[in-house]
């Protein structure tokens, strides 16, 4: 199944940090596995360094035109119908760019990749290092 790394997983995979797990970041780069960030998880990012809730290692314009093809993760773009669907979600979690995280992987029939235990309990499991691969696609 293709994979939506959520914002911070994204950030983590980007950064080579070690808070995302090993098996994790080879399940991400398993070239048989298509891997995706969502637009919406780069306006996040964004927001947070305008916040200075978020330092980056360089100018963001420079960093994310290139970082996501050069990871080789494909940018998923925000449509109607991603937005559309979050109308349709339970409300597990309040956080707007999550929400639009779940609709999009829902829509596309992506699992999500989280380290956020807000997600929804029953689409979760548990996968080390408090990572979640939630299918979020029933």
């Amino acid at each position: 199944m293709s994979l939506l790394l959520d914002t911070h997983a994204a950030l983590w995979f980007f950064q080579a940090d070690s808070r995302l797990p090993a098996s994790t970041r080879e399940r991400t780069e398993d070239a048989g596995l298509a891997a995706h960030v969502s637009v919406a998880s780069l306006w996040e990012i964004a927001i947070k360094v305008s916040l200075h809730k978020l330092t980056l290692p360089g100018e963001f314009e420079t960093l994310f035109p290139s970082s996501v093809p050069q990871s080789g993760l494909t940018l998923l773009p925000i449509a109607v119908a991603h937005i559309a669907a979050v109308l349709r979600l339970e409300h597990h979690h309040r956080d707007p760019f999550d929400r639009l995280l779940i609709a999009h992987a829902k829509t596309e029939g992506l699992m999500l990749v989280s380290c956020d235990p807000h997600f929804p309990p029953p689409a979760c499991r548990c996968c080390g290092s408090g990572f979640h691969y939630s299918s979020v696609t029933c």
